[in-house]
C-alpha cells in the first residue's frame, strides 16, 4: 500500500501542475472504488483548485468554494498528470482536465481508493479525517505526546506507532524501518519503553520518513510517482524485506515474524 511518503511524492509531484489551475471537466469512467465517487464531483468543474496537502495518506484538492477533493490511493493505486488525448489505461477510473495539456488521472486496479467532494469548509472535520492522529513530521508529534499514548498499552510497540490515532502515516515498511534505527525490538511493549527511548524512536520515524520522501518513497509493486517512475527508497532498506539476509550494521540474520497480519523484520542483536 502506498504510505505517508509514497503520497507526500504525489502530493508534490501534481502540485505545480493543479494549483491555480481550473476544472474543465471531470471524468468518472468508473465509480464503484471503495466508496461511490461522490455524485457532486461534476460540481468543481469552472472552479480553481487552490491548493494540494495531505493529511495522514489522503490527498486534498481544495477548490475555490471552499469544498475539497479527497483522494485515497488504496492498496495499489497511482495518480498521474497526463496528456488529455492520451489513451486510457484500463484502470484509470478518473480523470480531472485542467487544460489542453494536463489531466489528473487516478490509476487504482484494485478499486481501494477514494475519490470523494467534501463539501465542509474544513475538510478535517469530515468524519475519514476527524480522529486523526499529528503528523509525524509536525510538533505535534512528540516523544511525551507518544509516552502518553502508549502509558497503559501492553501492545507491541510496532502496532501501536502504527495506530493512526496515535500518529498518522507510519505503515508496516517504515515502522520497521523507524523501530531498527531506534534500536528498539518491534515485539516489546509499549508501556515498557523509557522516554529516552521513545525520543529516539521519534526522530527515527522523522528521520526514515525524511529520507523516503526524499528519495520518492519505496518500489512497491504498483506504486507510481506523478511521472510514472517509480521510486527508490526500498534500496536503502535496513530490515523489511531481507528475512535471513545479514543484517547491514553486525551481519547477523534478519528475523521475521507476522505481527497484527503485517510482516515483521528486526535484527535481534541491533534492537533490544
Amino acid at each position: 500500500m502506498p504510505e505517508l511518503p509514497e503520497v507526500e511524492t504525489a502530493c508534490r509531484g501534481i502540485a505545480p501542475f493543479v494549483t491555480g489551475a481550473t476544472v474543465r471537466t471531470v471524468i468518472v469512467r468508473r465509480g464503484d472504488l471503495r466508496q461511490p465517487v461522490s455524485a457532486s464531483l461534476g460540481s468543481i468543474e469552472g472552479m480553481k483548485i487552490t491548493g494540494v496537502r495531505r493529511r495522514s495518506k489522503y490527498v486534498l484538492l481544495g477548490i475555490a468554494d471552499g469544498s475539497s477533493v479527497l483522494i485515497h490511493l488504496g492498496m495499489s493505486g497511482s495518480l498521474r498528470v497526463v496528456a488529455p488525448a492520451e489513451e486510457w489505461r484500463k484502470h484509470d477510473h478518473v480523470g480531472i482536465t485542467l487544460d489542453k495539456r494536463h489531466q489528473l488521472r487516478l490509476h487504482d486496479t484494485r478499486r481501494f481508493g477514494l475519490v470523494l467532494h467534501l463539501t465542509e469548509q474544513d475538510p478535517f472535520t469530515h468524519p475519514l479525517l476527524r480522529d486523526l492522529g499529528p503528523e509525524p513530521l509536525e510538533a505535534a508529534f512528540t516523544a511525551s505526546h507518544l509516552k502518553s499514548a502508549c502509558a497503559n498499552r501492553s501492545s507491541a510497540i510496532k502496532l501501536v506507532i502504527m495506530d493512526n490515532q496515535v500518529v498518522v502515516g507510519v505503515g508496516n515498511i517504515y515502522a520497521s524501518e523507524a523501530l531498527f534505527r531506534a534500536g528498539i525490538r518491534p515485539l516489546t511493549a509499549a508501556r515498557r519503553l523509557s522516554l529516552p527511548r521513545m525520543e529516539k524512536l521519534v526522530a527515527a520515524i522523522r528521520a526514515v520518513l525524511t529520507d523516503a520522501i526524499a528519495a520518492g518513497g519505496t518500489t512497491l509493486r504498483d506504486f507510481l510517482q506523478s511521472d510514472g517512475m517509480p521510486g527508490y527508497f526500498s534500496q536503502s532498506l535496513n530490515v523489511y524485506g531481507r528475512k535471513g539476509e545479514p543484517c547491514r550494521v553486525c551481519g547477523a540474520a534478519i528475523r521475521h515474524a507476522v505481527l497484527g497480519q503485517r510482516a515483521t523484520y528486526w535484527c535481534a542483536r541491533c534492537q533490544r
